[in-house]
């Protein structure tokens, strides 16, 4: 069954934030104080480690306070996250939203508050105002006219309150595998730091001290965003980018290939299997060891490579060193502080303090690290299933299709 399409603007009322100068910030705990939410705070789920707070007086329109059921809709960003929403719980001081954010307030009597955050946040309605938002050099602000003009598929409030529930549960069975993901990880720190806590002394030595010396050891890609996208072929060579690395995980998103010609012209920057990748500009810092099973890969300008003497040091004990060991975060922690791009470069790379244990110790430490990472593994499959069904039940709830 297809169910009826109404405009946005029909069902709801888009309330653009308030303005305030930076001389108006004031305590949390000054009278009549308000917490302004701000683009930072719109993530997945209301983020709220950094609120600013303003004084009550400069919130003239009573509209502006957020209610419970309201959805933070980040109206000026980057183009990707133009349009984000997240739905605003019950919150235990007056808030109000600031000038780069709208907000979103359904009308309860026609439509069902969670009905309408699910629409809203769904991938074809964030597609939809990414592609209405206008661009500017770097920043993209949200049209609000095509925004409330946009469509809805509008079932009747007990059916919305059904597909509602729905994708709430599929939702909370995601934020329970989100927690695992968490959980794993903070196994994964308690285990290296059992077995390699910090020990200072003579076996502190620098990353090129122990680089492949049969090997171009340490390097960045050619081309990273200068490869054009008449360059890529269907099958091939892959090429690795910086979103394989930003999970501190290797993982394939879209896979991009060049041909065998193409290939040649760049071989010295081959990637192989074991190796370390860091990621250098943007989000810098990330690390990912190449797996065995993938075909031989070129890395960009975005990625550092870096072979190792594996008779030395294990290419996962550097990845969770450099994710966990004092020595490497405070040094990366130092090198990287306020930078955005280009934040490393090959030297900070080589001077890397490494800790290397011997490698029977190592050996012991990765077989219990191998137990860990199968039970992890097995929860991202799972997630990776959830995630599918999770679209899947959003494409044909949400298109109006009722079983």
């Amino acid at each position: 069954m297809k169910h009826p399409q109404v405009a946005l603007a029909e069902v709801a009322d888009l309330i653009r934030g308030i303005t305030y100068k930076p001389s108006d910030v004031c305590d949390e705990t000054a009278p009549s104080a308000v917490a302004c939410m701000r683009t930072k705070n719109v993530q997945e789920v209301i983020d709220e480690s950094d609120i600013v707070w303003i004084p009550a007086s400069i919130i003239r329109n009573s509209s502006k306070y957020l209610k419970t059921g309201d959805i933070l809709v980040s109206s000026a960003n980057s183009w990707n996250l133009v349009g984000k929403g997240c739905w605003v719980p019950e919150l235990s001081y007056p808030a109000s939203a600031g000038g780069f954010i709208s907000i979103l307030r359904g009308n309860q009597a026609l439509v069902d508050l969670r009905y309408l955050y699910h629409w809203f946040v769904s991938p074809q309605t964030q597609a939809k105002l990414r592609s209405y938002s206008n661009k500017t050099t770097n920043i993209s602000n949200l049209d609000h006219s095509r925004t409330m003009g946009t469509e809805l598929p509008f079932p009747p409030l007990e059916e919305q309150r059904r597909i509602a529930a729905i994708l709430d549960k599929a939702q909370d069975i995601k934020a329970l595998c989100d927690k695992a993901e968490k959980l794993s990880e903070i196994a994964d720190r308690s285990l290296f730091l059992h077995y390699f806590a910090e020990q200072p002394g003579s076996n502190e030595i620098t990353l090129q001290d122990i680089i492949d010396r049969k090997a171009n050891a340490i390097r960045t890609g050619p081309f990273g965003s200068q490869l054009l996208h008449s360059e890529f072929t269907e099958a091939g060579i892959a090429v690795l980018g910086i979103d394989n690395a930003v999970t501190n995980n290797f993982t394939w998103g879209k896979r991009r290939y060049i041909s065998e010609e193409k290939y040649r012209q760049l071989e010295r920057y081959t990637v192989f299997p074991g190796d370390l990748l860091i990621t250098i500009m943007g989000t810098c810092g990330r690390v990912a060891v190449v797996p065995d099973d993938i075909p031989t890969a070129i890395n960009t300008k975005h990625l550092c490579a870096i072979s190792v003497n594996q008779d030395a040091i294990l290419p996962d004990y550097l990845h969770d060193y450099m994710l966990y060991h004092p020595f490497a975060v405070k040094y990366l922690a130092r090198q990287t502080k306020g930078a955005i791009m280009e934040g490393l470069n090959m030297s900070i790379i080589k001077q890397i303090p490494v800790f290397l244990p011997p490698l029977e110790k190592q050996l012991k430490w990765h077989f219990r690290r191998r137990l860990s990472r199968a039970i992890a593994s097995k929860n991202r499959q799972r997630q990776g299933s959830l995630s599918h069904l999770a679209s899947s039940l959003n494409q044909i709830l949400l298109n109006g299709c009722s079983s």
